[in-house]
Parts: structure tokens; sequence; C-alpha cells
């Protein structure tokens, strides 16, 4: 008899591509999430009557959340998988939204939406690194470098919901509707969208225990080629951290442009990284990991100079450009390379992660503090020494041989 079953690759080609755009869309639904979020702090502040103090005090619940459930995700993306760890831990970050929003709207309290912002950070951490994990795999089955888009996917996901808040903002929309609704709909999107994720874990061969487990995780801390794909992740998550939270303040402080012109310059920012992530791709798969990451930590180098140092506001708008084209590979393409080695993927992907999250996290805050006595400008020579060390590490990156 014979078979008229279609060949493997006929059968999996399709699903490799709905697994590829769902990871996209994960990684857009949480960027989408943190934007709604950070459009609506002002607000947050007027509903509690809270000072700036107090408002820095509130967010740090949210990094608090994060860095708990960073320290946690290696272990809880093990035992769960990453695509069970993916479902359930998106539809904790869409609660975790929608209980800031019913918490906002309905009886505002200043611990509680501390404690919602700490569930909103946790979930989000082991997200992150869940994502990250399929994006990995489903890169390396389709055979081609996905991950700088999966990336550009957040970016995305960060501009469409800083767009939704604006415009809710103008329309009057209380805070805690607009935040209540984009949660119960990310919660819907996320039961539509994990329905096509694919197991990203390689078969075993056997169960190696919980204690080994354990110590494979703890391991990941003394591999040399983890840290300084961590180090590369370091300097380029602490470049974004910087432009994200300082480089529109440095713009109208050190080129005295206008309020609006300097969020025009962050977005300008925004918009060069996302195109770099989006089309990064292509020039890894034709030149390879490590020459790609050091000719964008050197672009990112180049453009930091050009913000310092500029003589005029063009001058620096241009340093932005190459800023944001060069910071953006750095994050995507470490997360795959520690990915590698399918075994330890996860662990890897968990060290990597705490790294970068550690950068998002401290950087800002000893770049506020700095440039108080420095200014902006000068302080930034900090972010400038870790995109150097990022280059001198970025040979971590090769692919190992097999």
């Amino acid at each position: 008899m014979t078979s008229t079953a279609l060949p493997a690759s006929a059968r999996t080609a399709p699903e490799l591509v709905h697994w590829r755009n769902a990871v996209f869309a994960v990684f857009a639904l949480s960027g989408f999430v943190f934007a709604n979020w950070a459009a609506r702090v002002p607000n947050m502040r007027d509903i509690l009557g809270a000072t700036t103090q107090e408002m820095g005090v509130l967010i740090l619940g949210l990094s608090a959340g994060a860095m708990l459930g960073l320290i946690a995700s290696g272990h809880v993306v093990a035992h769960l998988g990453a695509t069970a760890a993916i479902r359930w831990f998106l539809a904790v970050t869409a609660v975790g939204l929608v209980a800031i929003g019913l918490i906002a709207g309905l009886a505002p309290s200043y611990w509680a939406l501390f404690a919602a912002l700490m569930l909103l950070g946790a979930g989000n951490s082991v997200l992150d690194v869940a994502m990250n994990l399929s994006g990995a795999a489903n890169e390396r089955r389709i055979g081609r470098t996905l991950m700088p888009m999966f990336h550009a996917g957040f970016s995305v996901g960060t501009m469409l919901g800083a767009g939704l808040g604006a415009l809710t903002e103008q329309l009057g929309v209380s805070a805690g509707s607009h935040l209540t609704v984009v949660g119960l709909a990310v919660l819907l999107a996320s039961v539509y969208v994990v329905r096509f994720l694919q197991p990203a874990e390689e078969p075993r061969t056997a169960e190696p225990g919980e204690r080994a487990g354990w110590r494979t995780r703890l391991a990941a801390w003394t591999d040399l080629r983890v840290l300084l794909i961590g180090l590369i992740i370091l300097g380029m998550a602490f470049t974004e951290g910087t432009a994200n939270d300082w480089l529109g303040l440095a713009m109208v402080d050190g080129y005295g442009l206008t309020n609006p012109g300097g969020a025009a310059v962050f977005a300008v920012f925004v918009t060069a990284m996302t195109a770099g992530r989006a089309f990064g791709g292509l020039f890894l798969d034709r030149f390879g990991r490590v020459p790609v990451l050091a000719g964008s930590a050197l672009l990112a180098l180049l453009g930091l100079l050009l913000v310092i140092l500029g003589p005029t506001a063009p001058v620096a708008i241009v340093g932005t450009v190459l800023w944001g084209v060069g910071a953006s590979l750095g994050f995507p393409v470490g997360m795959s390379a520690a990915a590698d080695d399918p075994e330890k993927a996860t662990a890897n992907v968990a060290v990597v992660a705490t790294v970068g999250y550690c950068a998002f996290l401290i950087g800002p805050p000893l770049i506020g503090l700095m440039g108080d006595q420095v200014g902006l400008r000068n302080a930034f020579y900090v972010v400038l020494v870790l995109v150097a060390i990022a280059l001198v590490c970025s040979p971590a990156a090769r692919k190992p041989k097999v």
C-alpha cells in the first residue's frame, strides 16, 4: 500500500511559520502591556495624590517583582517548559495590568498598586525568559536568524501601546478603564496566540532529576562563555535603558530643545532601534554574529560620541540614529547565543536575562545620579565604556562548533 502522507518538511513548515508569528505576537503583547502602563503613570500620580519620590518608590514594586521573577525563572521555565510558561505568565502579566486598572478605577490604594506592579513585573520576567527560549528554538529549527525580528516585535508593541495611551489620555478615558480593558484584551489575545507555539525543548533521553537540574542552572553562572555573553547584553541593555529614560532630557538640557523636541528625538532612537532589529537578521545570516555585533557596537560608540560631543542638535540627532541602530542587536543576539545549547538553554538564558534586567533597572538611576553632578551628556561616558566592553566580548557570541 502506498502512503499519501506529506513529507515531514511539508508538514512542519507551516507549523514553524505559525510558531514564528506567535512568538512575534507574544513579544509585541509584552511591549504593549508595559507601554500602556508607562503612558498612564502621570495619571496614577494624580489619582494617588503622590509625590515624585512616592511614585519612585511605587515603581520600585515593578522592579522588585521583576527581580523576584528572574530569580525563579530558570526553575519555573525548566519545570513547566517554555510554551506552558508563556501561556501562564503572559496571562499573569495581563492580570497584573487588569489589577492595576481595577485598583486605580475602583479603590485607589498606594500599597495595593505596589503589589499589582510586583505581580506585573514578576509575570513579565518569567515570560521574558520563556519567550526568548521559544524564539531561539524556532530560530534553530527554521535555520535563519529571527531573534532580532522578535525583539522588533517588542518595540512595535511598545510604540502601539504608547500611541494608545496617548490617545486615551487625549480622549479623557480614565486610567482605570483604559488599563483594565487593555489587560483583558491581552488576556484574550494570549489564549489565541499560544495555540500556535511548539515545544521549545529538545527531547531528552533520560531524566536528570531535580538536583541535577539545579546544578545545571547554578553552573551556568560559572560558564565563562555565558558570562561574556552576559557582558554583551549588559552593555547593550544599559545603553538602551539609558536612552529610554534620559535621551529626551539630555537633548533638552544639553542642546536647548523643547520638551516636544526631546520627545521627538527619543522617537527617532526607537525607530532606528526597531529598524535595526527588523533588518538585522539579514546581516547576521550573511556575515555572522561576531562581525555584526562588533560593527553594531562601533556604530553605537560613534553615535554616543556624537550625542556627547556634538556641537549642534542636528549632529546629535545623527548620533541618535547611529546609537539606536548600533544598540539594536546586542540583546536579541545575546539571547540567541545563550540558547545555542538546547540542553542548557533554559539556565543560560535565565542568567543573561538577569544580567540584562539588572542593567535596565540599575542603569537609568545611576545615570540620573551622575547627571545631577556632571550633566547628562557627560554621564553618558559610562554607557560608552560598557558598550566598549560589549565590543571586546563580542567573539563570545560565535556559534560553538558541532
